[in-house]
């Protein structure tokens, strides 16, 4: 079986564990759209200061929230790969003949398909509130494109840092020291030359801010080629580092046992 085989079989091993879970399936769902409304109500009159993108907060936000769900999904996906550690899952799929990269693969690729229905439900709220997506149908494709690539990328970053840690706690702890950061030192919820100084500075080496730069321009507006490309290939390099990452830690974690 070719390494694509075995990706595309542990990804629906991973969507079968998922589909018994209803409870983390709802909130999953849910969480995006208590995101949106509730920033969306909190934020609403930030559309009102000068100089500010857009006329509706809603419409500036839906990307942004589109990019935050793909980020904050994706950074959990190493718990699954420390519970196969702690039920030696782990060590018969290494005892077996599956490619060390689908095992790093196969719960991205079922990490971009729950980012795909979250951001599907996202858009569509969005529109229900009175967000307008300029840029149409293939627009809205290609944010959703861009947060899978940042999904992918902190995915593969996670699954490699639970191979390191092997415990939850240190895994959490890692990724709650992230999330809110990142997510803040971008422009997802507020406009990034609104921002102080140093805010900005550190927004430019910030991959959740290249998502969100270039989301925001391919679904609203005129779209600005350069900066979409730049920032998508950004967010390529970062998936590739961070895959590279996850698949030495396989490789670190197999020669440990």
């Amino acid at each position: 079986m070719t390494a694509v085989q075995h990706s595309s079989y542990m990804m629906a091993r991973w969507l079968r564990a998922l589909w018994r879970q209803p409870v983390w399936i709802f909130t999953t769902l849910v969480q995006p759209v208590i995101w949106l409304l509730l920033f969306g109500a909190l934020f609403k009159k930030v559309a009102e200061i000068p100089g500010f993108a857009s006329g509706s907060y809603i419409e500036f936000l839906a990307p942004g929230v589109v990019v935050m769900t793909a980020f904050f999904s994706a950074s959990w996906g190493g718990m699954g790969m420390i519970e196969d550690y702690e039920r030696g899952i782990l060590d018969r799929f290494l005892s077996s003949p599956v490619k060390r990269v689908g095992l790093i693969a196969g719960p991205l690729m079922q990490s971009a398909v729950v980012i795909v229905i979250q951001s599907v439900i996202i858009v569509l709220l969005a529109l229900a509130l009175g967000a307008s997506f300029p840029n149409g149908v293939g627009g809205v494709l290609l944010l959703i494109v861009i947060s899978a690539l940042l999904g992918a990328g902190f995915g593969a970053f996670s699954n490699g840092m639970a191979l390191l840690f092997r415990q939850r706690e240190s895994l959490i702890g890692t990724m709650v020291l992230l999330q809110l950061p990142l997510t803040f030192l971008s422009g997802a919820v507020m406009q990034e030359s609104l921002q102080p100084g140093w805010m900005q500075t550190l927004a430019d080496f910030n991959p959740v801010n290249w998502a969100v730069e270039a989301g925001r321009s391919v679904a609203m507006g005129t779209i600005d080629w350069t900066l979409v490309l730049t920032r998508t290939g950004f967010l390529i390099a970062f998936l590739v580092a961070c895959g590279v990452f996850a698949t030495r830690a396989v490789r670190t974690y197999q020669r440990s046992l």
